[in-house]
């Protein structure tokens, strides 16, 4: 599934993007005076293949979640049991995302890929209607992963198992209608390997891509540095094996995302990223397929410092800069507003000619 999927994944369509360019120079409004929006309105025809582009309407959250070995150095103040706890908060509609996917009209399906606690099944009725898609997929890789100061976080065969879910979790959206694809995440102590597949990937030192995550004390985040930097020098990842870099410092939920995002890009979908998580998972994907990166939307400038490592790395540059660090797919929700603008821009504004408005 992997190679059948890098294999789909292409570049972007340069005729379209000239096609977007051209009629944003012909819209009744000064050329470049929409900023980032143009450029981005350009990136979605590409996508697509077409100018317009289609609107990315409706849209899917999928929020991969997991627990870790690392949890055991003491590297988060909460307990590991919050993830489950949180996913029964998401399933029950009363988390952060849940409210930001109601004004955005987006569902939230919640895939559990290694929650170390065994997940109830969520009640028949579905209070939030979540178009029609589900609220739970159980697709457990295993328990949690490995510490992975001691060794393997993962095994190869354990990331490829999970990546093919996230693959398998796009096409099902994409394949029930959704247009654009936001990634969510929960798994207490997570950004702990984040940093560390970032700082894999990039070449930048643990102290410049790990931040304090859900908020830890002075002393924690210095501990937390020398566990990613111990991390770092027991396993040496080469970041040009992306799959051994997931297997030794990734989770699970990192190694589905990456599926996630390549499954985004061999369908042509964009893929709205959200923070830290996303864009450490969103290295590996184009570590795998570097095209994949023209289906990637970054979403917002996390507080987490190794986000705007990855950030940068990739390319891309954000769309909103709120000071967020909650994760869950928040932040992508709240730049899906920006997203939607940008291609309705390319449907819906007049030309000069068209209007009868006279140019400069």
């Amino acid at each position: 599934m992997l190679e059948t999927t890098i294999a789909a994944i292409g570049p972007l369509d340069e005729p379209a993007m000239t096609a977007a360019r051209q009629l944003q120079a012909r819209m009744t409004k000064p050329a470049g005076s929409l900023g980032t929006l143009e450029d981005l309105s350009v990136r979605l025809a590409g996508l697509a293949g077409t100018c317009p582009p289609p609107l990315p309407s409706p849209a899917a959250v999928a929020i991969f979640a997991g627990d870790h070995g690392v949890h055991a150095q003491r590297v988060s103040p909460w307990p590991q049991e919050v993830t489950g706890q949180m996913v029964g908060n998401f399933l029950a509609g009363g988390a952060v995302v849940n409210a930001f996917a109601r004004q955005a009209d987006a569902s939230v399906t919640v895939v559990d890929v290694g929650v170390a606690a065994p997940l109830p099944a969520p009640e028949p009725t579905d209070a939030d209607g979540n178009n029609g898609l589900p609220r739970l997929v159980t697709a457990p890789v295993r328990r949690g992963t490995r510490d992975l100061t001691v060794t393997a976080a993962l095994t190869r065969e354990e990331v490829a198992t999970a990546i093919e879910v996230g693959i398998r979790t796009a096409g099902e959206l994409i394949d029930a209608g959704a247009r654009i694809l936001l990634t969510g995440d929960m798994g207490i102590g997570n950004t702990t390997p984040a940093a560390a597949l970032i700082a894999a990937f990039t070449g930048v030192d643990a102290a410049e891509a790990t931040g304090r995550g859900t908020g830890v004390d002075d002393p924690t985040y210095q501990h937390k540095i020398e566990v990613v930097r111990a991390a770092l020098r027991r396993h040496a990842p080469d970041p040009d094996d992306p799959l051994g870099v997931l297997a030794s410092v990734g989770g699970l939920e990192h190694a589905a995302l990456t599926g996630f995002v390549l499954g985004a890009a061999a369908r042509r979908v964009p893929v709205l990223l959200d923070g830290v998580i996303a864009v450490s998972a969103a290295l590996a994907a184009a570590a795998l397929a570097p095209d994949a990166v023209g289906a990637m939307i970054a979403g917002h400038r996390s507080a987490e410092p190794g986000a705007a490592v990855a950030l940068r790395r990739l390319g891309l540059d954000p769309l909103i800069d709120l000071g967020l660090r909650l994760g869950e797919g928040t932040g992508a929700l709240l730049a899906l507003p920006v997203v939607t603008g940008a291609a309705r821009v390319l449907h819906e504004v007049a030309t000069f000619d068209a209007a009868g408005v006279a140019e400069k």
